[in-house]
């Protein structure tokens, strides 16, 4: 087998299709919505790399030091001879757990992006003689099948990423990932956690106002891949926490009466004075909430780990 090998599951069409289908439902519910992973274009994906440095963003810096101080641990309880990580990007965070992993033999990254799949995976052969790398490109939200690879597995899905699905679509997410896994395997879980409202809201509203042009450059995505006219000028960044449903909304709020015209969609779409048109939910957790989500999908939670603040958790859990 090669070093390295590429397995396409996502159809060359698919993200353009699943692009319009995504503004004409969210552009015509009331209140309006857009998903948050059209931020990432590469102009999106920039802003976003320049945000975890922020110093109001913190659950990146939170992550990193709970790999940095419990890889071992996770090596140890996990045993695998086989990682797959979902939303897998660049795979910097990863390589605490690829050096901890000393049993490892492949590593198989998950991610819509064809470019950061060959540019990381091409990376970690060279750097790994021994690692075998089978990347997929795949949307990992969708159905997912993995590769045949040696057990135990652990599957890791980190950044926090999970609190951008609705309660729903968590279970459904978490019982699809349970279904893929064996006896033995388990999932490594990234979750940012319930902490002070003013700390909640300054990671999603830096005085530097990054996170605000992140939030505009879905419109700039939209204008650019479905002809639409959207004038990101005439909308304002919102960043509001919702204390009943413990997550924080981001929000585009119009400046005024408009109507943005989308072409390839034949759509006109008004916006009245103020209207918002939610683009980002990001739940927070708690350790509690957290263990009954996993239960419910059929996952034992066995080890958590928060970095010193107590702000981010990482979480071992077994298939039951």
């Amino acid at each position: 087998m090669s070093p390295f090998l590429v397995t396409r599951t996502l159809p060359e069409d698919a993200t353009d299709a699943a692009l319009r289908a995504d503004v004409l439902k969210g552009l015509t519910e009331h209140p309006k919505t857009l998903p948050p992973k059209w931020f990432y274009d590469a102009r999106g994906s920039e802003l976003f790399e320049e945000i975890t440095g922020l110093p109001e963003y913190y659950p990146t810096r939170a992550e990193r030091e709970i790999l940095v101080s419990r890889a071992a641990e996770i090596a140890a309880a996990a045993r695998a001879r086989t990682l797959v990580e979902l939303g897998s990007g660049s795979s910097e965070k990863t390589r605490y757990l690829l050096d901890a992993l000393t049993g490892l033999e492949t590593y198989v990254p998950v991610d819509v992006s064809e470019s950061a799949l060959t540019q990381a995976g091409q990376a970690l052969v060279a750097e790994r003689p021994g690692l075998r790398v089978h990347a997929l490109i795949a949307d990992f939200t969708a159905s997912l099948e993995l590769p045949d690879t040696p057990g135990p597995r652990l599957v890791a899905f980190l950044g926090g990423t999970i609190g951008n699905l609705l309660p729903a679509e968590r279970a459904a997410f978490l019982g699809a990932v349970r279904a893929l896994l064996s006896p033995g395997d388990a999932l490594l879980l990234g979750t940012d956690l319930v902490k002070d409202e003013g700390v909640l809201v300054r990671a999603y509203d830096d005085a530097a106002g990054v996170t605000a042009a992140f939030n505009k450059n879905v419109l700039t995505v939209v204008n650019r891949e479905l002809g639409a006219d959207f004038d990101p000028g005439a909308f304002d960044h919102v960043a509001l926490w919702d204390a009943e449903r413990e997550w924080i909304e981001m929000r585009l709020r119009s400046r005024g009466g408009q109507t943005v015209k989308i072409p390839a969609l034949d759509l006109a779409v008004d916006f009245a004075d103020g209207e918002e048109l939610r683009t980002e939910v990001s739940a927070k957790f708690r350790k509690e909430g957290v263990r009954a989500e996993l239960a419910a999908a059929g996952f034992e939670l066995a080890h958590w780990w928060t970095d010193a603040g107590g702000r981010f958790a990482l979480s071992l859990s077994v298939v039951r």
